[in-house]
């Protein structure tokens, strides 16, 4: 995905890049290449797809948090 259609989606589910990575647990580093990884594409035409449908993705993605940080502290 090119990373301006990225930006547009973030901003179309009303979060910074700061804040989807934060929800993803990564770092804000993603216009190395002017493209997205695939995963990173499927992410947020999913977040933005929800957030048009008045779907709150917010603790669907704290709930994935807690399983990788229960995952990483066993």
């Amino acid at each position: 995905m090119p990373y301006e259609e990225f930006q547009r989606l973030i901003g179309k589910a009303s979060l910074s890049i700061k804040e989807f990575a934060e929800l993803l647990g990564m770092r804000p580093n993603y216009n190395k290449v002017g493209y997205v990884t695939s995963h990173l594409a499927v992410s947020v035409s999913l977040i933005s797809t929800m957030k048009d449908h008045g779907v709150d993705f917010y603790p669907i993605l704290k709930k994935v948090q807690e399983y990788e940080k229960s995952r990483i502290e066993n």
